[in-house]
């Protein structure tokens, strides 16, 4: 069997990734790295707790010596790197976290996958970097940022994203590592975590309290779900040319005012039952991906449009209560 460890895989996406592959592939084992900060994260891997073929260990990727351990254990034909401190709010008040993580655990990973990959001279070997539009910074009219546009990111999360892919893209020139680099949309789905947009709007009418609404409501997001993401991320994985980038986008641009109306209305609730808050500090208007390399050269689109994606994310929230109250 093909081993593929993947970082993180607790985590929302990842361990959506997980369950996902392991259904679909037999031939593979998964293992999986995770340093479990959030409790809900035990609860996201509890389907796959007797499964053999998915390894975890409980890790930070920022020691060396773990993962050294666990890449010479288990000799990983594939790296996904998933983990990452992604709250944006969170980064401003401990931007080192975001640094240390974000940063020096993706360069940790790659210079352990370096030294057991270079001795067969990375054949059959792939890194995926998972990273996010943020990188680019804000839209500015209506340009979509293509995978060739300037990075110029904003927030201390971007900045420490951004600077992981240019890590991991130097180890592709100087070592001739096979590393391709992934970028997508804002992502939603079933597991993720309360301090995001869309399972904040839902929770919070589940429980009869308004939605919290950064400043005016007028920033412009471009949203996929969970599982078009997890499917392209395994199409990179595959069939993406080492050393390339690639955008992972829907083309459904909302403002989040009108997300949170249309989550309104699929519970039934009245249309203006908000609560503005303090606009977060240098927050970007508009992300939008040009998505077009993907879709000619991995032969992904996503299919679950964003009206679908809401209602099977609600339902999952409304009978998974336990899980997130």
């Amino acid at each position: 069997m093909r081993v593929i460890l993947i970082t993180g895989g607790a985590g929302f996406i990842g361990s959506y990734f997980a369950k996902y592959f392991l259904r679909r592939n037999k031939n593979f084992i998964i293992v999986n790295i995770d340093k479990l900060t959030d409790k809900s994260s035990i609860e996201n891997l509890r389907e796959l707790e007797d499964n053999p073929r998915h390894h975890f260990v409980k890790g930070d990727i920022r020691n060396q010596e773990l993962v050294n351990y666990i890449l010479k254990r288990y000799r990983p034909d594939f790296i996904i790197n998933f983990a990452a401190e992604s709250n944006v709010d969170r980064s401003f008040i401990h931007p080192s976290l975001f640094t240390e993580t974000n940063v020096i655990g993706t360069q940790t990973l790659l210079e352990g996958a370096r030294y057991i990959w270079a001795k067969n001279n990375f054949r059959g070997n792939c890194f995926v970097q998972v990273s996010t539009d943020e990188v680019y910074g804000e839209n500015t009219g209506d340009d979509y940022f293509t995978e060739e546009s300037r990075v110029l990111p904003n927030n201390p999360y971007a900045a420490s994203k951004a600077a992981a892919d240019m890590i991991s893209r130097s180890y592709f020139i100087s070592y001739g590592m096979p590393v391709v680099i992934t970028r997508s949309c804002n992502n939603y789905g079933p597991n993720q975590g309360l301090e995001k947009f869309i399972p904040k709007c839902i929770t919070n009418v589940l429980q009869e309290k308004p939605i919290p609404i950064y400043g005016d409501g007028s920033s412009i997001r471009e949203w996929i779900y969970v599982q078009d993401h997890c499917i392209a991320i395994i199409r990179a994985l595959f069939y993406g040319k080492p050393g390339e980038i690639y955008n992972i986008g829907t083309g459904e641009e909302i403002r989040n005012i009108e997300l949170a109306r249309g989550i309104l209305r699929l519970c039934g609730r009245s249309e203006d039952f908000f609560q503005q808050v303090e606009d977060r500090p240098s927050h970007d208007k508009r992300y939008g991906l040009n998505s077009y390399k993907a879709r000619n050269n991995l032969n992904w689109s996503s299919k679950i449009r964003l009206e679908d994606g809401l209602k099977l994310t609600m339902q999952w929230y409304r009978n998974n209560r336990e899980w997130w109250e």
